[in-house]
């Protein structure tokens, strides 16, 4: 079965499908009116999916994934032994299968969690002129996206999102933090809020994220704060999804297969469920965990392994009959840091080869925000270009 999807970038498209109530807005593109769509009677051919990403999709026997639920609680307070052993065990075995699992006493407020939701629907239940008038600019993280459509012109996901970025302030305190200037810039200050409540879910993210990193060291063999050091002045993204019902459901992805380029992904999902993980050659439903965060691999921390741990490959379904919201932190390094892997992996006794060259974050980021849409073939794909575009890089 392929899982690859077609890596093209159409550009935006000009005509008006008949289906859609859609109209041009600045970039030409389709606007994705949920409450208007799930009024049609069949599904715009741009949302339908090819059946090689929607295999088991209509499955009502799907298997669940077995994966680690690992409890941090000892690690963090490094008052147990054992289960810290457990942990590492566990990210161990996870990372080599399918680079997936989820974590428990992480140390996440629940009630900011359950604030960010709260503004999940404050910024998608917005007018659709308010919602356009945010939209994400080309080749840009930070912004509104309804269904990609921007992006591309076919299999399109049934799904809304809002990006942003995250960094911690310079040694400037007196500046207003990142993600609270960002929402007053561009919604003004009447929704401060918002940004306040994103600004301490990032901040709680990145206190769990280096937490996660110094447990992958370890399970590495390497040193414990190799990748804390590494990541803690990174340059993260935040994205909060939404997924309309849709009547149609099996015939379409709220996101389709792929591995994320980033390094580490933090998700929190709702309830309802869809998120799907490719493992043991099928594909595996993820149980929703009100007191877990969902982790899983990125890209660029397979590099930074030298290919020892997996990137997850994974999808979204969408629900025939209730919305689904997810709150997602994408773990990524400073753009201009060198992704390469500490030399324990490549030096050792055996003397394991480089699997990749040397790139920074910024490469990958403009390789997957400009040339290629992500799908199971990123990282091998963005190593061709690479190479074939800045041939100075290598395998030192």
């Amino acid at each position: 079965m392929s899982l690859i999807m077609d890596s093209s970038t159409s550009p935006p498209i000009n005509p008006l499908c008949p289906l859609m109530d859609v109209k041009d807005h600045e970039n030409g593109a389709f606007v994705f009116d949920s409450a208007l769509l799930q009024k049609q009677t069949s599904l715009p051919s741009e949302f339908i999916w090819p059946l090689r990403d929607l295999a088991n999709h209509s499955s009502t026997t799907r298997e669940e994934l077995k994966e680690p639920i690992i409890d941090l609680g000892g690690f963090i307070t490094g008052e147990n032994n054992a289960a810290t052993a457990r942990a590492v065990e566990h990210v161990r075995e996870a990372c080599l299968n399918h680079g997936f699992f989820q974590v428990t006493n992480h140390g996440v407020d629940v009630n900011l969690i359950r604030a960010a939701y709260d503004e999940i629907d404050t910024i998608f239940k917005m007018p659709l002129d308010k919602k356009l008038s945010l939209c994400r600019k080309p080749g840009c993280i930070s912004g509104y996206s309804g269904a990609h459509a921007d992006r591309y012109s076919s299999k399109l996901p049934w799904k809304e999102t809002f990006s942003f970025g995250y960094h911690e302030n310079d040694d400037d305190h007196d500046s207003e933090p990142m993600v609270v200037n960002y929402f007053n810039s561009i919604l003004g200050e009447d929704f401060q809020r918002i940004g306040w409540v994103y600004q301490r879910y990032c901040e709680a993210m990145k206190e769990v994220s280096l937490v996660i990193m110094e447990l992958l060291a370890i399970s590495l063999g390497v040193d414990r704060l190799h990748y804390r050091k590494f990541f803690e002045d990174g340059s993260s993204i935040m994205r909060c999804n939404y997924y309309p019902p849709c009547k149609k459901s099996g015939l379409t992805l709220g996101t389709g297969p792929h591995c994320d380029p980033t390094s580490l992904t933090i998700l929190h999902q709702d309830q309802v469920g869809g998120l799907e993980v490719f493992a043991n050659n099928q594909w595996h439903s993820i149980r929703p965990r009100p007191d877990a965060l969902v982790i899983n691999i990125g890209d660029t921390f397979m590099a930074l392994s030298n290919g020892k741990y997996k990137s997850c490959l994974h999808r979204a379904v969408v629900n025939r009959d209730k919305e689904r919201r997810s709150l997602v932190y994408f773990v990524c390094p400073r753009e201009d840091k060198v992704v390469r892997p500490p030399k324990d992996l490549v030096c050792g006794e055996l003397g394991t080869l480089r699997n990749y060259p040397d790139f920074t974050w910024s490469d990958l980021l403009e390789f997957t925000l400009n040339h290629y849409r992500a799908d199971v073939a990123t990282l091998q794909s963005f190593i061709q270009w690479l190479v074939s575009s800045k041939p100075s890089n290598n395998f030192k």
